[in-house]
């Protein structure tokens, strides 16, 4: 891969940010922890240095030798990346007399800068930094200022080595992709060459040169990014793939043969397992969020474990994981503290004894979808929302039963026909029911009830970090609330859930 960029991360919140930008450029990026570096950074065409939630003063604060780069690779640090780098030259970086946060306006621009080519004084730009650079180098130019920040922009004269003192890379810095697109292609001299067609070529190579004529078994789940690495696996080694299905019971209503039948048409090596009774049997009185999840993992990794065995001489074990898994686990600070259990991530049982293929592990969920789209998957395969692993069982607040497992399907599926019907169902990222371990007392006809609680919700987002609860129309939600309460027996009262994440999670489990 001939162009490349190395994202240095100081531990920003928005360094997936910076990574997403690049590749909207169509220029390939990698996200690697400072204290993480790789061996030889002039293999890198371009350097970004992130932001940090740290001072330069602190004494935890993460350092490198900025002489691995200074001089040797066009280089931009971003707002700690420009303090550090003013720093260590010996500048003054000083806290600010107020915190500098929210959006500003650029007063100053150094006359046919290369960087701010196309951008013009008063271009907004979003600061986010408890310290300032009061004074740079000798050897250092100012090139951008705004009212409060002298220093907004740097560069290093003799050197392709700029800062800036801003983040680029968010929405709120209007003129940030132009900045980055002056950096990378016209500084730096990169070719936008990172299209989802040589994706696929490059991929379908490596996969050829890597796995030769093994055996692969890879468990799908419906979704789009196990789909799109079984559709690239099998372009690479055909009938060597062997794709496994399992239903464990809590999927969603007519999901288990709904799927089977969309694989079928790609003509994918598919066998499908149903093992519903034995995770159900597994799950019965279980309550415990994280016991459910145990179960269900360790019970599928024995599923998958029984079914690959009937296959002869696999060495292979393909998985659908994506970038945010595996920046994850390399985070700067060591993997994030436990919020739930994730379903994609985690080591494999030691008798398993397969080797690990990825095929999608430095891309995005959008990019995962773009390559889907390339590879004339249909658009409604790749729509589709996100749906947990667990399934149902952390829809299901309290115990797994049986029954609970049919209500909530029954509920789930006119939850999810009514946002189709009525064209929402693009318009939301994720969207689904919960049942409620809570009784409510109604009326229906002349007689008391006394029956179960559902809560829907309905979220937007990019990739799942963020969400913001959609303002479905009332109209719509009445509809609905109407057609489950008097379709589902058991269910007397319908809630709409209107909390964002963060401080709420997507899911209530």
């Amino acid at each position: 891969m001939q162009n490349k960029v190395l994202i240095l991360d100081f531990g920003s919140q928005y360094t997936q940010l910076i990574a997403r930008r690049v590749r909207e450029l169509n220029i390939y990026c990698e996200i690697v922890p400072f204290n993480h570096l790789p061996e030889d950074v002039t293999t890198f065409n371009a350097v970004i240095f992130s932001g940090s939630p740290y001072s330069v003063h602190q004494e935890n604060a993460p350092q490198i030798d900025v002489n691995l780069f200074r001089g040797k690779v066009p280089l931009l640090g971003v707002c700690y990346g420009a303090q550090y780098m003013a720093q260590h030259a010996g500048g003054n970086v000083t806290p600010s007399k107020i915190r500098e946060y929210g959006r500003a306006n650029l007063s100053f621009i150094a006359d046919a800068h290369p960087l701010f080519n196309g951008i013009k004084i008063k271009s907004q730009v979003w600061m986010s930094h408890g310290d300032t650079i009061e004074k740079i180098p000798t050897n250092f130019k100012k090139i951008a200022s705004t009212h409060d920040v002298e220093f907004a922009a740097y560069e290093i004269e003799n050197e392709k080595t700029y800062a800036i003192q801003f983040h680029p890379e968010v929405y709120h810095s209007t003129d940030g992709m132009q900045l980055l697109r002056n950096f990378l292609i016209n500084i730096a001299g990169l070719t936008p060459d990172w299209t989802s067609e040589s994706y696929i070529d490059i991929t379908i190579q490596n996969l050829k040169k890597q796995i030769g004529n093994d055996k692969v078994v890879l468990g799908l789940s419906g979704g789009v990014d196990s789909t799109v690495a079984a559709v690239l696996l099998d372009k690479a080694i055909g009938k060597n793939l062997y794709c496994i299905f399992v239903n464990n019971g809590l999927l969603r209503k007519n999901e288990f043969q709904n799927v089977l039948n969309q694989y079928q048409h790609l003509g994918l090596n598919v066998k499908g397992v149903d093992a519903s009774a034995r995770f159900l049997t597994k799950l019965l009185g279980v309550a415990d969020p994280e016991e459910k999840r145990k179960i269900i993992g360790n019970e599928f990794i024995n599923v998958f474990d029984d079914e690959a065995h009937l296959i002869e001489n696999v060495k292979w074990l393909g998985q659908g994981t994506i970038y945010p898994d595996v920046i994850e686990s390399i985070s700067v600070n060591g993997p994030s503290a436990t919020i739930k259990s994730h379903h994609n991530v985690g080591g494999l049982p030691n008798f398993m004894k397969l080797k690990v293929v990825e095929p999608l592990r430095s891309l995005f969920k959008d990019e995962v979808r773009r390559v889907g789209a390339t590879l004339g998957l249909d658009a409604e395969l790749l729509g589709r929302h996100p749906f947990p692993g667990p399934g149902l069982a952390i829809r299901i607040i309290g115990e797994i039963t049986p029954k609970n497992v049919e209500i909530i399907q029954e509920v789930d599926a006119i939850f999810i026909d009514g946002l189709k019907k009525w064209n929402l169902y693009n318009d939301v990222w994720q969207a689904g029911a919960i049942l409620l371990p809570v009784q409510s007392v109604g009326v229906m006809g002349d007689e008391r009830t006394y029956e179960k609680v559902v809560a829907l919700r309905a979220v937007s987002s990019t990739d799942g970090m963020t969400a913001d609860w959609v303002n479905l129309p009332y109209e719509f939600l009445q509809e609905v609330s109407n057609k489950i309460i008097n379709q589902v027996k058991g269910v007397n009262r319908v809630v709409y859930d209107i909390s964002s994440k963060p401080p709420a999670t997507i899911e209530w489990e």
